[in-house]
């Protein structure tokens, strides 16, 4: 297969690229800072994208943020972001690829633990990870030319508790989320929410 995977170059998204690349597969590895650029924020690139690449089998995205803090300290821009980034970034991959790939192919975005397990802070990010499942839902009831569309839902990833000098003993390496959307590619499921946490 050919995939596209969008936000190669964040924690997540460099293991979703290497773990197909290890399977045979071809992987077209896109990010902001990539030499295949794409902003998901800006509709005209992820057109370049797929007007540049041709015969794509599947599209993964792994890109997209939402403002983190209390709701109290959330600002209309703030919001307004992480609309704008992760989710209608990730709507409009799914709204522009379904008519790219190829027939049969598939296309898999990422939203997130918080959108069932909300935290203290997590108020815009909660908003925008439930909003792109139930959108993944729907979307996939209307799905032409054998394409599928679902959603990874990562939990806290290892490596970036690490990071941010948290316990990471409940996190889940990026390596295995990855195995989630290597199911999502090669699968068959359509429309829906897969807990990357079940593939482990």
């Amino acid at each position: 297969m050919k995939i596209v995977v969008i936000g190669a170059t964040g924690t997540i998204g460099k293991a979703v690229a290497d773990a197909p690349a290890r399977r045979g597969h071809e992987v077209i590895r896109a990010s902001r800072t990539s030499a295949v650029r794409v902003d998901i924020e800006d509709a005209a690139t992820i057109n370049a994208l797929f007007d540049g690449t041709r015969n794509v089998d599947a599209v993964v995205c792994c890109a997209g943020g939402a403002r983190w803090g209390p709701l109290g300290n959330l600002t209309d821009d703030d919001f307004a972001l992480s609309l704008r980034y992760k989710l209608m970034g990730q709507v409009n991959i799914i709204r522009l690829a379904k008519e790219k790939v190829k027939e049969g192919g598939s296309i898999t975005v990422t939203s997130g633990v918080l959108g069932t397990q909300p935290t203290p802070g997590s108020a815009a990010v909660s908003l925008v990870n439930a909003g792109l499942e139930g959108f993944v839902r729907a979307a996939g009831l209307e799905m032409t030319r054998g394409v599928r569309v679902n959603v990874v839902s990562p939990p806290w990833v290892k490596e970036t508790l690490r990071s941010m000098k948290m316990d990471e003993s409940n996190g889940l390496a990026a390596s295995d989320v990855a195995k989630a959307y290597v199911a999502a590619v090669e699968g068959q499921t359509n429309g829906k929410v897969l807990e990357a946490a079940r593939f482990v």
